[in-house]
């Protein structure tokens, strides 16, 4: 089995995730790019590869049983094992005009929608690659969660927090919710699993709206991949520190 890592990145055909795999990739990961859209997924291991990284191509849908079973199999014939997993792959969900969720007139569909990808199918993925993280040394999960799932925050008028996102933001809250389960189920192993909040970046998921480049947005959770044996786990942080849950 290879000595160099093997990163998972899910969603990491573009933006946030691409960035996060990027530097995993520049740090000397072997980087697994995970992503629906295979014409996207090719194009972004073309551009690691130019930019002198060890990548490759894992055909993902975080909602599909089969296509998480088949990314399973396709790491560990690559690399054996995966050191990293980055939980990225998300979505929105249908907003209403200002980007926002009305709760009092949001269709059902859209939370199911929503829960699937962002908290159903990090547990799918999670659970799935479990075996293969077992067999690092110093395997590390991270769950790229939002501020906005800070109920601390919303719940506080003297915090801007943005438009009311009835679908999106309590699904990121249940993701933090799961990721300190994980955590506490991990506290006797060498596992570390943390929630790493990106900021708002400018990326077709927010509209370009946001003031952060994705490169910075991707600098936590990189961060939180690579934490030291000693690291921290069950957090949920962004670049300036600790998260209020």
């Amino acid at each position: 089995m290879s000595e160099t890592k093997t990163a998972l990145v899910t969603g990491a055909n573009k933006g946030i995730g691409y960035e996060i795999a990027a530097g995993l990739g520049a740090l000397g990961y072997r980087v697994a790019v995970g992503a629906r859209d295979e014409a996207r997924l090719e194009a972004a291991v073309g551009k690691l590869r130019a930019a002198g990284a060890e990548a490759f191509g894992v055909p993902l849908d975080v909602t599909g049983d089969q296509s998480v079973a088949d990314a399973v199999e396709l790491v560990e014939r690559q690399a054996g094992r995966l050191d990293v997993l980055v939980n990225n792959a998300g979505i929105s969900g249908e907003t209403g005009s200002g980007w926002g969720q009305d709760p009092t007139t949001l269709d059902l569909d859209v939370v199911r929608t929503v829960v699937e990808t962002n908290v159903i199918g990090v547990i799918r993925v999670t659970n799935a690659m479990l075996p293969l993280l077992r067999r690092a040394t110093s395997p590390r999960i991270v769950n790229v969660s939002s501020s906005v799932a800070s109920l601390t925050r919303q719940a506080d008028p003297a915090v801007d927090v943005g438009p009311v996102m009835a679908a999106y933001a309590p699904s990121k809250s249940y993701l933090n919710a799961v990721t300190v389960q994980y955590a506490r189920q991990f506290a006797d192993t060498n596992i570390l699993i943390n929630a790493a909040c990106p900021g708002l970046v400018a990326t077709d998921f927010t509209g370009f709206r946001g003031p952060r480049t994705p490169e910075q947005g991707a600098a936590t959770a990189i961060r939180l991949a690579t934490l030291p044996d000693e690291g921290p786990t069950g957090s949920f942080v962004e670049d300036a520190g600790a998260i209020p849950w």
